[in-house]
Order: C-alpha cells, then sequence, then structure tokens
C-alpha cells in the first residue's frame, strides 16, 4: 500500500493523499511552482523538500538567491547533475552548497564576490566536472593573479573529465601583469575551450601546445584511431578575447587545430595597431584551410579605442569563403575596408549557411542582398548591426527567406515602413529588432496584420511611434498579440500611460518590458502594470521591468511597486527616477522582503547582463 503524507500543520486533504500521487504532481511543476506551494503546510513542504531532492537540472539564471535560499533547494539533492546559477548575492561561503560530487555540469554567473579560492574547492569538490562556466570580475581585486593562476592550475589537475571550459573575467586587459593563461596544462579531454582576457602571444603559444598535445594523442592512438574519429583528439571549439588579433594567431590555428569546428576570436585594442603587426589578408588566407569549421567569428571591438581591421579588404574574405565552404554561422565586425563583394561571398560558398551577422560595417549594403534567391536559402538568423547603407530593400530581400526566425536590424536607421510589410510574410520569424529605425505607425499596422509569431520585438528609438501605432500592432487579427512575450519601446517619445495600458490589456504571454527613458510614462502605467494579472483570462506574470530615467514616474509609485502587486517580477530597473532619489532605502527593505526581486539602480539593460561587474545590486 502506498505511504501517505503526513505532516503536523493544517494539510487538510494533502496529508490524506498517497505520497507517491503527491509527488507525481509536484514532479510536473518547475522550480519556482515548487518553491511557491511549499509554505501551504507542513505536509507539502516535506513532499516539496522530496521531489526538490530528486531534481537533476536545475536552472537559477534569472534571479539572484541568497545563501539561505540555496541551501534550501539543494540541501538534500543526491541526483543533481547540471546547476546554472545567479551569483550575484553570493560568496565563498556559499561554495559548501552548490559544489557536490555529483555535479557534472556548473555554470556559475556574475560571480561578483568570490575569490580565487572557488576554483580549488571545486577542484576538491567537484572531480567528476565535464563542463565549468564561470565569470568573475578582475581577480587581483580579491587576490592577486599569482593565487588565481595557482588555483586554476589546482582545478584543471582535478578535474579530470573536463570537456568544455569557459572562464571569463571582466576586465581591461593591462599586459603582461594580467592572468597566466599559457601555464595552465589543460586535460586531454578538453574539447570547449573559451578565456578571456588573454594576450596575443599567450594565444598563440596555448594554441601550438594545444596542437602539440593532439598530435602526441594521435601518435598514441595508432594510425587507424584518426581516419576512424577524426575529431575525437583536441580542441573543437576555441574562443579567446585578447588585446590583438594578428596573422600569427590564425597560421598557428591553422596549421596546429585543422580539427578546429567553431572559432571565435575577439579583440579590444588599446591604440590603433601598427601596420605590420595587424591582421592581414595573409592571416586569413591560412585560416581559409581549416575546411571543418562550421562556425566563425571575428570582431574587434571599440570598447577601449575605435580602431578596425584596417589591412583586411575583399580578397581575404573572399579566400576564406572559398576554404570554409563549411560554415553555418558566420560573425564579422571591425572590417572598414571590405565591400559587399566580400561579405557576398560567404552567401554564394556556403550552402548551409544559417547565421549571418555583420556589426559595423562601413561599405555593407543593399547590394550584399540583392540576389538572394540565386544564393542561399538556408538563413535562419540575420543581424546586421549599425549598417548605415542598408535600406529597406535589404529587408525585402530577406523576405525570401522563409526560414528565418531571427531580424536584427538594430541601428540600421534608413529600414521605413516598406520593411515592415516585406517582414510581416515571414511565419517563422520569432525575434525582431528594428531599433533605431524610420518607421510610422503605418508600418506597425501591417505587422500587426501579417503572420509572423514574433515573441521578442524592440522599437527602441523609433521615434516616430506613438500609442496609435501600438493599438494598430496588437489589436488586429494578427497573432503577434497571442506571441509577444518580450517588448523594447525605450526612448520613444510618442509612448504614453495609453499605449502601456493596450500593452497590459491585450498582451497575455508579456513578461519582459523595457520604458526606459519614455517621459510620458507616469504613475498610471506602474497602476495598470501591476494589477496585469487581475485582468480577465489567463496571462504570465512580468518577470523583467525596466523604468530607467522615466521621469514621470513620482515618488509614489513605490507603493505600486511593492506587494501585492507585481507577484511575479524579478528583475526591476529603477536608475535615474524620482522614486529611486527619494525611496532608496525604502527599495532596500523591498529586496530583503522579496529576496526574488533584483533591483538594479545603475542603468543596466534588463538582467544586468552587461555592466553587472561595476556596480553593486541593492
Amino acid at each position: 500500500m502506498a505511504k501517505v503524507v503526513r505532516g503536523c500543520g493544517d494539510g487538510g486533504l494533502i496529508e490524506s493523499l498517497p505520497q507517491s500521487l503527491v509527488l507525481e504532481i509536484l514532479g510536473r511543476l518547475d522550480l519556482e511552482s515548487l518553491c511557491s506551494v511549499a509554505p501551504v503546510c507542513k505536509a507539502l513542504r516535506f513532499s516539496v523538500s522530496q521531489a526538490l531532492s530528486t531534481i537533476s537540472t536545475i536552472d537559477l539564471s534569472e534571479f539572484s538567491p541568497t545563501v539561505q535560499i540555496l541551501n534550501r533547494v539543494l540541501a538534500n539533492n543526491r541526483m543533481l547533475r547540471s546547476l546554472t546559477l545567479d551569483c550575484a548575492r553570493l560568496d565563498d561561503s556559499s561554495i559548501e552548497v552548490f559544489a557536490k560530487e555529483h555535479l557534472q555540469e556548473l555554470v556559475l554567473l556574475k560571480c561578483f564576490m568570490f575569490s580565487s579560492y572557488i576554483f580549488t574547492a571545486i577542484s576538491r569538490k567537484c572531480p567528476n566536472l565535464r563542463l565549468l562556466s564561470l565569470e568573475m570580475i578582475r581577480p587581483c581585486e580579491l587576490d592577486s593573479p599569482d593565487d588565481c593562476n595557482n588555483s586554476i592550475a589546482e582545478m584543471l589537475k582535478g578535474c579530470l573529465c573536463l570537456e568544455s571550459l569557459c572562464i571569463k573575467f571582466h576586465v581591461q586587459y593591462d599586459g603582461p601583469s594580467d592572468l597566466e593563461f599559457i601555464q595552465l596544462i589543460l586535460p586531454k579531454t578538453i574539447r570547449v575551450l573559451l578565456l578571456q582576457p588573454i594576450s596575443d602571444w599567450q594565444a598563440k603559444l596555448l594554441v601550438l601546445k594545444a596542437g602539440a598535445d593532439r598530435d602526441s594523442t594521435a601518435s598514441l592512438a595508432g594510425p587507424g584511431s584518426s581516419f576512424l574519429r577524426p575529431n575525437c583528439n583536441g580542441l573543437q571549439s576555441l574562443s579567446l578575447v585578447l588585446n590583438k588579433i594578428k596573422d600569427e594567431l590564425l597560421i598557428a590555428v591553422a596549421s596546429s587545430l585543422p580539427q578546429l569546428v567553431e572559432l571565435c576570436l575577439e579583440d579590444k585594442p588599446l591604440e590603433e595597431p601598427s601596420l605590420h603587426n595587424d591582421l592581414t589578408n595573409r592571416g586569413l588566407q591560412s585560416l581559409g584551410s581549416c575546411r571543418n569549421l562550421t562556425s566563425l567569428s571575428l570582431t574587434r571591438s571599440r570598447q577601449n579605442f575605435p580602431a578596425t581591421f584596417r589591412r583586411v579588404n575583399d580578397v581575404g574574405i573572399l579566400l576564406l569563403s572559398e576554404g570554409c565552404r563549411r560554415l553555418e554561422s558566420v560573425r564579422l565586425g571591425g572590417f572598414s575596408r571590405v565591400t559587399d563583394a566580400g561579405y557576398v561571398s560567404f552567401l554564394y560558398s556556403c550552402k548551409n549557411l544559417k547565421r549571418f551577422e555583420v556589426v559595423n560595417p562601413f561599405f555593407l549594403s543593399d547590394l550584399t542582398f540583392h540576389n538572394l534567391a540565386d544564393a542561399t536559402n538556408s538563413l535562419v538568423e540575420v543581424r546586421l548591426l549599425s549598417c548605415n547603407l542598408v535600406t529597406s530593400e535589404t529587408v525585402e530581400s530577406l523576405s525570401l527567406c522563409r526560414n528565418l526566425e531571427v531580424l536584427d536590424l538594430s541601428g540600421c536607421k534608413s529600414t521605413a515602413d516598406v520593411g515592415l510589410i516585406s517582414i510581416s510574410k515571414l511565419c517563422k520569424l520569432t525575434t525582431l529588432d528594428l531599433g533605431g529605425a524610420d518607421i510610422t505607425d503605418s508600418g506597425l499596422a501591417a505587422l500587426g496584420r501579417g503572420s509572423c509569431p514574433i515573441a521578442s520585438l524592440c522599437l527602441r528609438g523609433c521615434k516616430r511611434i506613438t500609442d496609435r501605432g501600438l493599438t494598430q500592432l496588437l489589436h488586429q487579427d494578427g497573432i503577434i498579440r497571442r506571441t509577444l512575450s518580450t517588448l523594447d519601446l525605450g526612448y520613444l517619445p510618442g509612448l504614453s500611460d495609453k499605449g502601456i495600458s493596450i500593452i497590459a490589456e491585450v498582451c497575455r504571454e508579456i513578461t519582459n518590458l523595457s520604458i526606459r527613458s519614455c517621459f510620458f510614462v507616469t504613475d498610471a502605467s506602474i497602476t495598470v502594470l501591476g494589477s496585469m494579472e487581475g485582468f480577465e483570462g489567463k496571462r504570465r506574470p512580468l518577470r523583467k521591468l525596466d523604468l530607467y530615467s522615466c521621469s514621470g514616474l513620482s515618488n509614489a509609485s513605490f507603493w505600486l511597486l511593492a506587494p501585492p502587486f507585481f507577484r511575479g517580477l524579478r528583475w526591476l530597473g529603477v536608475g535615474n527616477t524620482r522614486l529611486l532619489a527619494k525611496s532608496k532605502d525604502r527599495f532596500v527593505e523591498l529586496s530583503r522582503d522579496r529576496p526574488g526581486l533584483t533591483i538594479c539602480a545603475n542603468g543596466c539593460e534588463m538582467g544586468c547582463k552587461d555592466g553587472w561587474q561595476c556596480h553593486e545590486f541593492i
């Protein structure tokens, strides 16, 4: 006979149900729902504790748990194999809670208060790890680079099963005094490697060493084994963020890692590289010999200095695309001398190309996509960021790609309403970014009549859009009103409380909303958003709300953000508002009362994906 759930509280019916049935029901709930029902009675609390102990995969990346919450979730779990954590509120003392011997995958995000001890602890407590991903602040703020290097080395010696390693330190590269990744001895099992930051000479030596290890492993395995399993030895995916990308590194990659499948290189130079110490066509030509590459990303960031790849032109890109015909994903940024002839070569040479992204190009125009019907028709994701020469003609051409799911045209200011008419025909499009486009309410009306199942829509900075356009977008027969879950309406001078009311009434799936710098949004909008769950029909609660620089909000709107309103909110941006200036102590109390809510006062984008390392959370 099945065991019956017993408890000392007022469980009522719950206590009379067989334990197996209760556990079966609880097993169908997500983690948040489990934690919500636990306080109902002691019987459910006991059953939830048992249900939590059998979960094998836990993702806590959407909010920042305290060590107390984390302990309640993980305390009795012996089945956990994969764990993802937002560590913004955790420090070294929490390692004892989440570092478990049976873990195979561990992802630690926003390690704001950890020291390098975390690497040592992982080596001792998680010997069976196969995947480790960790992002931290600058190590020398908590301990010296030497201590950090030694701790990472110890971790690699203890985790001999590692197949994927990602270590990100959010710092500006300053020179040889930073981390010496080249001293590390990587396990033979490593297939995926991401390091940030690393110097160009360290990166070159690391690649050469990885190639030597691959050759030695292949020789030990015998002459026939490499033929049977060509990708079984050495790195298959390499991602590096360094100070400078040069020919020497790409030549080393081509000669030492011929089996590489994914390559992602980003540099952040502090000054303009000299003409004789930079990436050239020669480096791209050598990379063309990596015939197995399916994913390639080469970008030069402007974060520290507005430099570009001045010595690369169409010839280098043509040689690269001709050699790497198996590419399925291409991302290029900072190529100031490459024209349409270079970019279009990828569309014609790589017949399986699914993802194509270009960032800040000088000479990419509509000509790149002019005869797209004759090129690849496999595109699923296209991102053209800050392409000043791209107009609605490109959008019309891309409408021929019937499998397109993601279209990002942020910063393409010449995109107009006629482009939205073409986009509305894409029946698989789920993500659309039109930030800064020259579109009007008429364009939104066309999009609203279309068949796009858009889940994420960005209209940031589209200054000709008004409340009327949102009404036409959402109050028609199109399906977007039923699929929209993430909406960015930042920097819209024509948005007011009326538009927010329409969103709250119609969009039942909306969970993420950004209305930053919308000056005509007032307390009335907060009232209607906080009361969304009271509208008729089933709807999802808001998870993330960005109110940064909404100057129309008053100090009184704080009480509209407190319980019982916004019960499902996980992230709130209130920087540069009057309600923060006069109610900061209240927000501290609110954060303490609602530990699942992250309150950002620094102007970060939703979720603090970038910039978290630069500030403290309320």
